[in-house]
């Protein structure tokens, strides 16, 4: 079940460093994000700022194509950060704190769908009801063309989808999206390459269809 909302983060600003009592010489000089996520733990309210600030956009990318659920994706995104500043205390900074907290999500959107999945369904709910209580207001920037991935991405196998998503999408490098999935990097490395083939055949189908219309 989703937890109440995390409220986003404040306008605060800070003009200055790292302060000296935050461990930014344990954390490597072009990962800020790990180096506020350690210095969140002792509750610097400066810190979980710029760490939710550094990190959200990541994570509601992720949770967005994973879960293929635009509406929800706001949900799992609070979910994903109360989970992550609840478990602060654990985090060591072994791993990157964009990887530990893509991992976090991955869990948030699986227990979601699991929920989902045990929830009983009318049996006169149709599949179209669902895809238009996704439906969103066009007319929006990129809308469109994000709506289309979504719809492209959707037609791919769960694994395959979030193999393309972390590394396509969010930019993480393999070996990161391995460990967030769990899995080794070679498959990680299959399942992007036969998801961009999928999607190409899929993309090339969906043109093929609009092409007709478009030339009259």
């Amino acid at each position: 079940m989703i937890t109440p909302v995390l409220p986003l983060p404040s306008e605060k600003r800070e003009t200055g460093c790292v302060t000296a009592d935050r461990p930014a010489e344990t954390t490597p000089a072009d990962d800020p994000a790990t180096a506020w996520a350690l210095a969140a733990r002792t509750g610097d309210p400066d810190a979980v700022d710029r760490f939710v600030r550094a990190l959200r956009p990541d994570v509601v990318r992720y949770v967005t194509y994973l879960s293929a659920d635009r509406q929800l994706a706001d949900d799992l995104t609070q979910e994903t950060f109360l989970r992550a500043l609840g478990s602060l205390h654990r985090f060591e900074g072994r791993s990157s704190a964009r990887t530990w907290l893509l991992s976090i999500a991955r869990r948030t959107v699986v227990d979601s769908l699991r929920y989902a999945a045990a929830r009983p369904r009318p049996a006169d709910v149709d599949d179209w009801t669902i895809w238009a209580e996704r439906a969103q207001p066009g007319g929006l920037p990129g809308f469109d063309d994000g709506v289309a991935l979504l719809d492209l991405l959707d037609a791919l196998p769960a694994e395959r989808r979030e193999a393309f998503v972390l590394t396509q999408l969010t930019g993480l490098p393999y070996d990161k999206a391995a460990e967030a999935s769990g899995c080794p990097v070679g498959t990680i490395r299959s399942r992007v390459a036969r998801a961009r083939a999928a999607l190409v055949v899929l993309l090339d189908e969906a043109e093929g269809l609009g092409a007709p219309s478009a030339a009259a």
